[in-house]
This record gives structure tokens, C-alpha cells and sequence, in this order.
């Protein structure tokens, strides 16, 4: 169950990257790096769900909700339109599963 959140939660990362920043490939750096640490936290699974959990939680809050609003922080200025935003919606609709079984796994290993 855990594999299939995990695949989800790329698949929306992907997604929002591809279809939402222009002239993005799977092989660009903004996402091929961040589907790298991934790979490793699924490695790191066997040990611990915490980091899958930060990582899960840090997409659906820093790249679905902070990264989208116009804060004076922010590197860039993010298009304020429905169809930057609803890529948001659904890079943070699909970490959401990931986060939770993540959690769940990481207090009661043996759940998942």
C-alpha cells in the first residue's frame, strides 16, 4: 500500500513539474534530483518512515501551498492563474496519502 503512495505522490510531483513549469522534462534538474531522494528514502524505508514523512509533508506544504502563493521570500513569482493552481491542488492532493501512511508506518512499523 505504502508502493502505491509512494508512486502516486512522484506521479504528482511529476505531473505538476512537466505540466506546470515550462520546458520540463523527467531529466531536468528540479526533478530528477527530488525523484532521486525518492529512490533513497525507499531504501531508508526498511529502517524508518520518518523521512518519507518529512519528505511527503514537504512537498504537499512547501511545493503545493508555500511555493504557489506570491511571498517576498520566494525566488521567483509564481503565475496566479486556475491552471498554476490547479497543479498545486493536485501536487498536494497526492502527497497527502503518502504522508499518512508514512506516519503510520513510522509510529507502528509493523501496520503497513
Amino acid at each position: 500500500m505504502i508502493g502505491l503512495a509512494i508512486a502516486v505522490a512522484w506521479l504528482g510531483f511529476v505531473l505538476h513539474n512537466v505540466a506546470d513549469l515550462p520546458g520540463q522534462t523527467l531529466l531536468s534538474a528540479e526533478t530528477l534530483y527530488p525523484s532521486l531522494v525518492y529512490v533513497v528514502l525507499i531504501g531508508v524505508l526498511r529502517w524508518s518512515a520518518w523521512p518519507l514523512f518529512g519528505w511527503a509533508v514537504l512537498n504537499g506544504v512547501g511545493g503545493g501551498v508555500l511555493s504557489v502563493l506570491p511571498l517576498p521570500f520566494l525566488p521567483f513569482d509564481p503565475v496566479q492563474s486556475f491552471h498554476h493552481y490547479s497543479f498545486h491542488i493536485i501536487y498536494t492532493a497526492t502527497q497527502i496519502p503518502l504522508a499518512v501512511l508514512a506516519f503510520r508506518r513510522a509510529r507502528s512499523p509493523q501496520a503497513l
